[in-house]
C-alpha cells in the first residue's frame, strides 16, 4: 500500500475502534447504569427489548438514506452526534420515560453506524488493497478495552463516567469519520444500475442468502443471553467468566489478523461453512465443559463461530451488492441478525428454565441447519459472484 492508503486504513481502523469502544460500554454495563437510576429489571428489559426491535427496523432504512444521498461520512457524523445527545439525556433527573427515550433513541441512531462503516471499509479495501479484516480487528480491540474500563467504572458512584465515555466515543467516532476522504459516488440510474450492475434487493435469490447469513450469528443467542448465568450456576468464578469472554474476542482478533492471507486461498462461502461446523462443535460440547481448560478451548472457537462467519458474510455482500448500495446491504444483514437473534433469545429464555442445557443444543441445531443451507446455496452464491465480476469487467472495458 502507498503511504496515503496506509493513512486511510489507519483512520478506518480508528473509526471501528471508537465505535466499538462505545458499544463495549453500552452492551454489558448500561443495564447496571439503569439499575443505579432505580429502574426495575422488568423496566430495563422492556427498554432494551423495545430498543432492539426499533434498531433492527431502523438500521436498513437509515443506511439506505445514506446510500441514496451518497453521504455516508456525513450520515455517520450526524447519527453519532445525535447518539451522544441521547446519552447526555441520562445526566438529567428522570424515570422510565426519560431513560427509555435516551436508550431507545441511542440504539436507533447508532444502529446504522456499523453497517455504514463496514461499507466504507469494504470500498477502501477494493480501491486501495487494504485488508478489511485488519481494519475491523481494531473494533474488537476497542470492545475489549471498553470492557476493562467499564468493569472498573460501573459502580453506583462512578457510573456517570460510563455515560460520559460512551457519549465521548460517539463524538470522536463522528470526528474520525470526517477525517476520512469522501468516497467517489459512481453514476447510477434510478433503477439502481451502477457501472453495469444492479442491486440484488429485488431478486428472489438474495433473501434466503440474507437469512442464512444472519442465522450463523443468531446461533450465538443462547450464549449471549444466558452464557454468564449458566457458567455462574455451574460455579465458575466471576473473574474466570470475564476472562472467558475476553478469550473469545482475542481469538476473533487473531483470526482477523491472518484473514487476509486465508482469503487468498478460500472463498467467502468456505469461511461460513467452517464457521458453521465450528458452531455445531462448540454448542454441542458446551454443556459437557466441566473444566476451565475445556471452556477455554471452546471459547477459542469464537474466532471461527463469530469471526469467520462475519468475514464470510460481509465478503459475500461486498461482492454481490454494488458499492453504491453497500450500506443498505450491510444494514439488511444487521436486520437479519437482529430479528433472528431476538427470536433465539426468546426461545432460549423459554426453555432455559426447564433445561439449562437445552438452549445450547438448540443453537447447535440452528448452526447445523445454517451450514447445510449454506452448502446448498453455495453454487448459486458463487455463480452470482462470478456474474457480477464479469459485469464489472465488461462495464469498465
Amino acid at each position: 500500500m502507498t503511504k496515503i492508503s496506509s493513512s486511510i486504513s489507519a483512520r478506518v481502523a480508528a473509526l471501528f475502534a471508537c465505535h466499538f469502544f462505545g458499544f463495549g460500554l453500552f452492551l454489558p454495563f448500561f443495564p447496571l447504569v439503569l439499575e443505579f437510576r432505580g429502574l426495575s429489571a422488568a423496566e430495563i428489559g422492556f427498554i432494551l427489548g423495545v430498543g432492539t426491535i426499533a434498531r433492527t427496523a431502523a438500521s436498513p432504512i437509515l443506511s439506505n438514506i445514506a446510500d441514496r444521498t451518497g453521504q455516508r461520512r456525513l450520515s455517520i457524523l450526524i447519527y453519532s452526534l445525535i447518539g451522544a445527545g441521547f446519552i447526555s439525556m441520562l445526566f438529567l433527573p428522570g424515570g422510565l420515560l426519560l431513560a427509555g427515550t435516551a436508550i431507545i433513541g441511542y440504539m436507533v441512531v447508532k444502529g446504522p453506524v456499523l453497517p455504514l462503516s463496514d461499507a466504507y471499509a469494504l470500498d477502501v479495501s477494493k480501491n486501495t488493497g487494504a485488508d478489511y479484516a485488519r481494519m475491523r480487528l481494531w473494533g474488537s480491540v476497542g470492545f475489549i478495552v471498553a470492557n476493562m474500563a467499564g468493569g472498573a467504572l460501573a459502580t453506583a458512584t462512578s457510573s456517570w463516567l460510563v455515560l460520559a465515555l460512551t457519549a465521548l466515543s460517539s463524538i470522536v467516532t463522528g470526528a474520525v469519520v470526517m477525517s476520512l476522504p469522501r468516497q467517489h459516488r459512481d453514476q447510477a440510474d434510478e433503477s439502481g444500475n451502477e457501472t453495469g450492475q444492479v442491486a440484488p434487493f429485488r431478486e428472489i435469490w438474495f433473501w434466503p442468502v440474507l437469512v442464512v447469513l444472519g442465522l450463523f450469528q443468531a446461533s450465538h443467542a443462547a450464549f449471549y443471553g444466558f452464557g454468564t448465568i449458566y457458567l455462574q450456576a455451574n460455579h465458575v468464578p466471576d473473574f474466570a467468566i470475564g476472562a472467558l469472554w475476553a478469550i473469545g474476542v482475542v481469538a476473533e482478533v487473531a483470526l482477523f489478523t491472518v484473514a487476509g492471507k486465508l482469503s487468498l486461498r478460500f472463498d467467502p462461502p468456505t469461511f461460513l461453512i467452517v464457521a458453521g461446523i465450528a458452531s455445531v462443535i462448540r454448542w454441542v460440547l458446551f454443556p459437557f465443559a466441566d473444566t476451565l481448560a475445556f471452556l477455554v478451548a471452546l471459547q477459542l472457537l469464537h474466532g471461527l463461530t463469530f469471526g469467520a462467519a462475519h468475514l464470510g458474510a460481509v465478503a459475500i455482500l461486498s461482492k454481490v451488492v454494488p458499492s453504491r448500495w453497500a450500506g443498505t446491504g450491510q444494514g439488511l444483514f444487521m436486520m437479519s441478525i437482529g430479528v433472528q437473534m431476538s427470536a433465539g433469545l426468546a426461545v432460549s429464555g423459554a426453555i432455559y428454565e426447564t433445561d439449562p442445557h437445552a438452549p445450547f443444543y438448540l443453537m447447535a441445531a440452528v448452526a447445523a441447519v445454517g451450514t447445510v443451507a449454506l452448502i446448498v446455496l453455495t453454487p448459486m452464491i458463487r455463480r452470482q459472484i462470478r456474474m457480477r465480476v464479469v459485469q464489472g469487467i465488461e462495464s469498465s472495458g
